[in-house]
């Protein structure tokens, strides 16, 4: 009891007035509306922020060795982003001036993960990172075994390697079917990513939907499931809009595979032909407490590969309908490419990034913002010139040619909401807490301590201007990455990153990642196993092994 009492005393005194002015901390935020979405406290504050993180949110007046006026502006949870292919510096750069400070590549990924994060750990990085172990980097390496893996893959560099790995007429990762060893080599290589703390996997079914059966789907999602982490999920049908394989089909290929593992489960950017289907069943099932969500990114076009196996022929015009000269633009040359042209270059080179326009999004996209859990996630691109060329840090962002989401989603966001009368609390909300609720939720202990303002939480912070916060990146080639407006601070992990609306050259980025396990769980698929664990005994029915003992049953 006596401890208790002292407990008591001891944080009365903490917030006492006049107690957090003996307090001098590393940077303190004054005068600005602080916004925390889980609580919904919303009131003009001071901030208080030592040693990475909030230490008072307080009315007092308070000091620090660096100060921040935020009068007129909002103090929100930094930005969280799940689909963050922006793994170079370059990209990075740009993103976080959209108030990012948390990029995780949930969908694609990266191999192998224990490297990955290694090499970012040692040269350190401007937002905190994170990723999961990528599928298609996988099945590359079994199907695409005369490539030379002498590299960590990841976004950065993918569009090489979609290359090589069609040099010889056929990309294996995309068109062959494993059978059971490839299977388990692919099974092998997710086991140790998650081992080294992958956040999960990432299933890009789409650009797969060929090669990548149903079975090592569920095969992949299983071997998530048995470390509790998540599927993030580019579905086998996106976009296709005729039955019988209409886009939610391959979002309940996945939902129900997830709901037999109890394991969590991300769809990825699931802004197209059937996207009120898929939430309403993600609704459903989070009433039922399965911890399923959805993204989305405030844009009519989207961006790929142009290698991607969706935009064939046989899909993108025959099912979908779409004109190639309409929706396909290629930044680089600023224009619209002609089918023809489109054929030639894929042939060309597969991995080059294109835009896609999407006409129905229009009509759609007013409808996302107002959609609880139904988080934004940017889909960034890296950060390539014309030529497909990474960019190096210090280039001018003119020099960008892609699509304008790396730069403006989060503020493109702000903006539409803002003038489609949206509560800003509700925004906040979709572009930062239920983002770190639903990860923390999986376990990961560094998404419970983000997306929220509070003290003792760590100091991820955007501080905005409200009323005129805006995007500036367009389609224009030259214009695709510029800076956007009304978003002078950004704050990671405690050290301004952005500071009077330009990038400071500082790195205080950390892993988002799931501790190193000394043993992994790989379980390999095996056919007589299989038997085993789900007929019955007819030992007649089966063959006899070379003793003579019965069936390859063991009952």
């Amino acid at each position: 009891m006596k401890l208790v009492n002292t407990i008591i005393i001891a944080l009365c005194c903490f917030y006492l007035p006049g107690f957090s002015q003996s307090i001098e901390y590393d940077l303190v935020i004054n005068n600005g509306r602080v916004m925390d979405p889980e609580t919904m406290y919303d009131d003009i504050a001071n901030v208080g922020i030592k040693d990475g993180r909030i230490a008072v949110i307080t009315k007092n007046k308070i000091s620090g060795k660096e100060t921040i006026d935020a009068t007129g502006h909002v103090v929100a949870p930094g930005f969280i982003d799940t689909h963050f292919h922006a793994v170079d510096p370059f990209a990075t750069k740009m993103i976080v001036a959209d108030g990012v400070t948390t990029g995780m590549d949930l969908e694609a990924g990266a191999y192998p993960v224990g490297d990955w994060y290694d090499a970012r750990d040692k040269s350190g990085w401007q937002v905190n990172y994170g990723t999961v172990s990528g599928l298609m980097m996988l099945r590359m390496r079994v199907h695409d075994p005369e490539v030379n893996y002498d590299q960590i893959i990841d976004m950065s560099n993918g569009g090489e390697f979609i290359n090589r790995a069609a040099a010889d007429g056929v990309a294996g990762w995309s068109l062959t079917r494993s059978n059971i060893e490839q299977m388990n080599q692919v099974l092998k290589m997710l086991d140790e990513d998650l081992q080294q703390g992958a956040i999960g996997v990432g299933v890009t079914a789409a650009y797969q939907r060929l090669g990548l059966s149903s079975y090592e789907q569920f095969a992949v999602q299983r071997a998530a499931a048995r470390y509790g982490r998540l599927a993030a999920v580019h579905t086998r049908f996106h976009l296709n809009t005729e039955t019988p394989t209409e886009a939610p089909i391959g979002v309940n290929e996945v939902m129900a595979n997830a709901m037999l593992l109890k394991a969590p489960l991300l769809i990825a950017h699931d802004n197209d032909y059937g996207w009120w289907e898929n939430q309403e069943k993600l609704q459903m099932a989070r009433a039922q407490g399965y911890n399923f969500w959805g993204e989305y990114y405030p844009f009519a076009a989207g961006s790929t590969f142009i290698g991607a196996d969706f935009l064939q022929p046989d899909t993108w015009e025959a099912v979908n309908g779409y004109k190639y000269e309409e929706t396909i633009y290629d930044p680089g040359a600023d224009k619209f490419l002609s089918k023809d042209e489109y054929l030639a270059l894929k042939a060309k080179n597969p991995g080059y990034t294109i835009v896609v326009h999407l006409p129905p999004r229009q009509k759609w996209l007013k409808y996302w913002l107002t959609v609880p859990e139904m988080v934004v996630a940017s889909d960034a691109m890296r950060g390539a010139d014309v030529d497909g060329n990474l960019l190096p840090y210090d280039a001018d962002v003119t020099k960008y040619a892609g699509h304008p989401r790396t730069a403006s989603s989060y503020t493109t966001t702000l903006k539409l909401a803002r003038e489609n009368g949206v509560p800003l609390m509700f925004t906040l909300s979709q572009l930062s807490y239920w983002t770190a609720k639903h990860l923390g939720d999986t376990g990961l202990e560094a998404m419970k301590e983000r997306g929220r303002v509070q003290v003792g939480k760590v100091a991820d912070l955007a501080i905005f201007d409200p009323v005129n916060v805006a995007p500036r990146a367009t389609y224009k080639l030259g214009e695709n990455g510029l800076p956007p407006v009304g978003m002078p601070y950004v704050i990671v992990n405690g050290t301004i990153v952005v500071k009077d609306s330009k990038v400071q050259d500082v790195r205080p980025g950390q892993s988002i990642r799931f501790p190193i396990e000394e043993k992994g769980r790989f379980k390999p698929v095996e056919l007589n196993e299989w038997i085993q664990d789900n007929t019955i005994n007819v030992p007649d029915m089966h063959e006899m092994d070379d003793t003579g003992a019965g069936a390859i049953h063991k009952h």
